[in-house]
């Protein structure tokens, strides 16, 4: 049997011909040495008559993260369903995709479907929130349209809003699912179990890491790869909090990283670029990592710079 690959060129080409009987039902004959191979296929189907999740889990979740934007935006819709009944169109796909996904994956999937769908106008509002918020606040934004199509910050917290909803209602690996498919799409790693409060809002937002029992308060504003994550990472802390609290009102800029279930940070306080904190501030502080700044040592008498060492070696 030959094997045809279509290649990006558009030209077909025969790789190789394979014997029949690897190409072939895996029940027939074959030499002594495919006999791995053979037990091993059996293996994979009985794994795969075991597996309790959809098959095309990750394809739905994207699909449901698209369904549910393109029906809560009318930005990401489809132009064939601009009009006011696509908006039936969009819900009806959306409900039939949320059933599909989560019913082999608990027993209670009808009433938790029912939950979702009316969480849905909250979770709208809140996202016409978090676009407002953003909007104000970022000088190159020329307007709430330009910050829900375009920016990442606001496509990952919108995706975490659906997903955390799934998570407080017990839906098992779906929400986590939707949220690495926000991952990937914008660098932004928020798990489906943080909570975070209104008018949030995330600039740039590349490397940004919230784990999962994070408290964000309301109006915070986080930059470019701020972590906020645990102190230590060992299975005997699951179920337990791990991950710092955020005040309101607090903005924190990038690259910060601040750790601990303990470590809260107060109201109206700025954490600052590059600063490593393990633990609480109180409220209206501002924590910032301070660079030492020295003036060179001057030429000496003839002018000469060459021989003066500033006592900083660089490693490239």
């Amino acid at each position: 049997m030959s094997i045809v690959c279509r290649c990006s060129s558009g030209r077909d080409s025969v790789i190789h011909s394979l014997p029949h009987a690897i190409t072939s039902d895996v029940s027939v004959s074959a030499p002594a040495a495919l006999s791995n191979w053979r037990d091993f296929l059996v293996s994979l189907r009985e794994e795969r008559t075991r597996c309790d999740a959809p098959r095309p889990l990750r394809a739905m979740a994207e699909e449901f993260a698209l369904r549910a934007l393109a029906l809560l935006f009318p930005q990401f819709a489809h132009p064939s369903r601009l009009g006011a009944d696509g908006v039936d169109d969009e819900a009806s796909h959306l409900e039939a995709l949320l059933r599909a996904a989560i019913t082999p994956l608990m027993p209670d999937a009808e009433s938790v479907v029912a939950e979702i769908l009316d969480r849905l106008p909250a979770v709208h509002a809140m996202l016409m929130e978090d676009a407002r918020t953003i909007t104000a606040g970022d000088p190159a934004a020329g307007s709430i349209e330009e910050v829900i199509i375009s920016y990442p910050g606001f496509l990952a917290t919108a995706v975490h809003r659906l997903s955390h909803e799934l998570y407080l209602r017990d839906v098992p690996l779906f929400p986590r699912v939707l949220s690495e498919w926000a991952h990937r799409e914008t660098g932004i790693d928020i798990h489906p179990g943080a909570r975070i409060g209104a008018a949030f809002a995330i600039d740039h937002g590349t490397g940004v890491v919230i784990g999962e029992t994070s408290e964000i308060g309301d109006r915070v504003r986080i930059y470019q790869g701020v972590t906020l994550g645990a102190l230590a990472v060992s299975k005997k802390l699951q179920n337990r909090k791990r991950h710092p609290t955020i005040g309101n009102d607090v903005v924190i800029y990038a690259n910060a990283t601040i750790l601990g279930g303990t470590t809260h940070v107060g109201d109206h306080s700025v954490i600052g670029g590059n600063v490593w904190l393990t633990s609480s501030v109180p409220e209206r502080s501002v924590v910032q990592f301070t660079s030492r700044v020295e003036p060179r040592p001057a030429p000496d008498a003839d002018g000469n710079d060459d021989g003066n060492d500033d006592g900083i070696e660089f490693h490239i």
